[in-house]
């Protein structure tokens, strides 16, 4: 089996294994024959998020789709730390970058939530998952976090899955240290919750600590935008209890 890296790597919903024949269109036939300028006989590596990746080579380019060829499977499925970042909407060109980022870093599940000073009214989710194929594209990734309905926070609270630990990022300073509470975590399923720029309003802190699987952590004394909170948390995360090492 390869192990080598290939710099063409393609998200595909398609089941994979030798042999298949896979027809792409639309974008994705675009992108291959437009963007790309690649050529029949080139390779390309497919991954579906369940299957591990696969090299495939180019059969046809077409008008308007390219035809594929499975060859090989090239690297197996990948088990990545369970962990979810639940985040207060931001603006468009800022949470096309946390979709980025929070991919890269290996963030299972995205949960846009609407808090009381949450000031973004509206989610796009097609333009989420968009950025999040395109990150685990980019940077080697074998899996596509889930982007999960945004709701209102009191249903967030009502909904919260007991059996999964959440870690509340509390601007405050009243938090644990964030290294400190992710290394005795023990790698259970966990998640990331980031409030707007304006912080959390104190009832729904007090309504996060009523949940009782909950444990606010500090990032330190400098004030942060929310994005850059949850690229550092996440960091963090990797870092103490994550699947980098």
């Amino acid at each position: 089996m390869s192990v080598k890296d290939y710099e063409t790597r393609l998200y595909v919903k398609d089941n994979l294994s030798i042999g298949k024949s896979l027809v792409l269109k639309n974008d994705q036939s675009h992108y291959i024959r437009s963007v790309l300028r690649l050529k029949e006989n080139s390779q390309i590596a497919l991954f579906n998020g369940e299957e591990g990746e696969w090299l495939s080579t180019i059969k046809t380019i077409a008008k308007k789709f390219v035809e594929l060829e499975v060859i090989e499977q090239i690297k197996l499925q990948e088990v990545i730390s369970d962990i979810w970042l639940v985040f207060a909407p931001i603006k468009r060109t800022r949470i096309d970058y946390l979709a980025q980022k929070a991919t890269e870093l290996g963030a299972g599940a995205l949960w846009p939530i609407f808090t009381k000073y949450t000031s973004v009214s509206r989610v796009n989710a097609e333009r989420l998952r968009s950025n999040s194929i395109e990150a685990a594209e980019q940077s080697g990734r074998l899996t596509v976090p889930k982007i999960l309905d945004p709701i209102d926070f009191d249903i967030l609270i009502e909904k919260w899955p007991h059996d999964r630990h959440l870690f509340c990022l509390d601007e405050t300073g009243k938090g644990a240290p964030i290294l400190d509470a992710f290394r005795s975590s023990h790698q259970r399923a966990s998640a990331l919750l980031i409030g707007p720029e304006g912080g959390f309003a104190k009832e729904e802190l007090d309504q996060v600590d009523k949940l009782g699987n909950v444990c606010r952590v500090s990032l330190g004394k400098r004030v942060l935008r929310s994005d850059t909170a949850a690229v550092a948390a996440l960091a963090c995360w990797q870092a103490a209890a994550g699947d980098w090492l």
